[in-house]
């Protein structure tokens, strides 16, 4: 990553010692290599598409993070029980609510997995913004052989709590909103996508 990008990290100072879930936006394919650049541990828990598993590059780098294969296009039970697990026994979650790269190269919807995590475990979420990222520019500028400009920025934590019974699944549909306006308001106008005209990212703004 030193090689082919400079990375520019602010609010690093917001990331805990202690259990935390990582919660960042999925523009490209290296986002994970850039967090696993910046995040200096040993016990991140780190949930990896399982169609990279035999790739060359990408699998090493889940296996090197020892990474937990995941089918992103239905609710992979066996993947979150391992996730689950992981965390009884402490770590850092680093996870893309979106559930894959960015077609637009703007935020998408988020799924309700990191809320569903984050309440389970009670760790705290930390959202954080990624850009330069996108495939598109990766590929250009190592076609051109110039350095990738990338940003990580990090917010401060927070605690999501989800009631249950009744209720529940608004509940988890708005701490997911309130994920993403997090990673949101962290990012430049044009990376906002789908809430860019959300009541709670306009909140945000405003403070």
């Amino acid at each position: 990553m030193k090689l082919i990008a400079h990375i520019e990290v602010r609010g690093l100072e917001h990331l805990p010692e202690g259990n935390a879930i990582i919660a960042a936006n999925h523009l490209g394919r290296l986002d994970t290599a850039v967090l696993m650049a910046v995040i200096d541990r040993e016990d991140i828990i780190m949930p990896i598409a399982e169609k990279y598993k035999n790739h060359p590059i990408f699998g090493a780098l889940g296996r090197a993070a020892n990474g937990i294969w995941l089918n992103r296009f239905e609710t992979d039970y066996s993947a979150l029980r391992q996730i689950l697990e992981r965390m009884e026994q402490g770590g850092l979650l680093v996870i893309a609510p979106e559930g894959t790269r960015s077609k637009t190269e703007a935020l998408q919807e988020g799924k309700m997995g990191v809320a569903f995590l984050a309440s389970k475990s009670g760790y705290p979420v930390i959202p954080v913004a990624v850009t330069g990222t996108e495939d598109r520019l990766v590929v250009q500028n190592l076609k051109r052989l110039r350095r990738l400009r990338i940003t990580a920025a990090a917010g401060e934590p927070f605690t999501i709590e989800i009631p249950k019974g009744k209720g529940r699944e608004e509940a988890m549909r708005k701490a997911t909103d309130e994920i993403m306006c997090r990673i949101g308001a962290m990012l430049p106008e044009k990376y906002r996508g789908v809430y860019a005209e959300h009541p709670r990212l306009k909140e945000l703004l405003k403070a």
